[in-house]
């Protein structure tokens, strides 16, 4: 059995991924091009990828694969009609990271919220220790407690999100993005409301038709004087050229771990915003906690396992 691990530095450097070992032939690559990956997968009975492109083209040629696992719980960078044609199983990992996501919701509003960036930076460039204060209150923040909480995607991390932020003191509603999740002890709205009443926003959807593009220059302007605005679902969802226009156009803040293009290119509006105090952006690592990635290879050697046992 060859089994092919085609993007291991996304897993991280700190786990152990010789258990793949017990399976037959293990082969690491770091990282895999899209000219690489047909040479690399052509005799695989098992291919292990968390983002790279696994095309009708490549998959066709690929005559011993037999299952292909996910690294992560999306699976749109498989060509699934194709894999289903050819009898070959995709197995993702579900659930893995919602502790994570949820902790780095909450570390990028209390960021924003408390404005952490300029008071950091006066301790560290010696401005407080020349004031002759034993305080700094010229950046004030507010409290979680009594502010209101939308929820944008309501599944299961963004009912986490709203069991935490209640017990913040705050008042939480939520738009669901299917029209389908209707059915919780909390207040659902539509997405005008949401972006109209509420001082904290985060989002939790996952991409699709409905949520491209889903807040932009139309919408935007909804937002409160000084509302946080939080992307955790996909990028996509948030127009970037249309929220560095709003960031520059007034006191607004965002916190972003998910972008259209990752890494950020060059040329991305968004790192020419004038506050930058005003926007946060994480690469795109809510879902790596420690316990996080654990979970995650323990469901990729559980997949393999029930998927032999067969």
């Amino acid at each position: 059995m060859n089994i092919v691990l085609l993007d291991a530095k996304t897993l991280g450097d700190d786990l152990d991924l010789s258990v793949f070992e017990q399976f037959g032939t293990f082969i690491r690559y770091e990282t895999t091009t899209e000219e690489e990956t047909l040479e690399r997968i052509v005799d695989a009975d098992i291919i292990i990828t968390n983002k790279v492109v696994l095309t009708a083209n490549f998959l066709s040629q690929a005559k011993n694969l037999k299952l292909i696992c996910i690294a992560a719980t999306g699976i749109n960078n498989v060509d699934l009609d194709a894999a289903k044609f050819q009898g070959i199983e995709v197995k993702n990992v579900a659930g893995y990271s919602s502790n994570s996501v949820v902790q780095h919701t909450f570390a990028m509003a209390l960021y924003l919220l408390e404005k952490m960036a300029y008071y950091d930076a006066v301790v560290k460039d010696s401005r407080w220790s020349k004031s002759g204060l034993f305080t700094d209150v010229s950046h004030p923040f507010y409290e979680i407690s009594g502010k209101k909480w939308g929820i944008i995607g309501f599944g299961r991390i963004g009912q986490s999100v709203a069991t935490i932020a209640t017990a913040f003191g705050a008042e939480v509603s939520y738009h669901s993005t299917s029209g389908k999740n209707l059915h919780h002890g909390y207040p659902h709205h539509n997405l005008e409301f949401i972006l109209k009443d509420c001082d904290i926003i985060s989002i939790h959807a996952p991409l699709n038709d409905d949520t491209y593009d889903l807040i932009n220059e139309i919408n935007l302007p909804y937002l409160k004087e000084k509302a946080i605005l939080l992307n955790l679902g996909r990028g996509g969802i948030v127009n970037e050229t249309d929220l560095a226009f709003e960031l520059d156009r007034r006191e607004i803040y965002a916190g972003l771990d998910v972008l259209e293009k990752e890494p950020i290119t060059a040329l991305n509006r968004l790192n020419e915003v004038k506050h930058k105090e005003r926007l946060l952006i994480t690469p795109h690592i809510a879902w790596t906690s420690i316990e996080a990635r654990k979970k995650l290879l323990d469901g990729i050697v559980k997949n393999i396992k029930d998927f032999l046992q067969k």
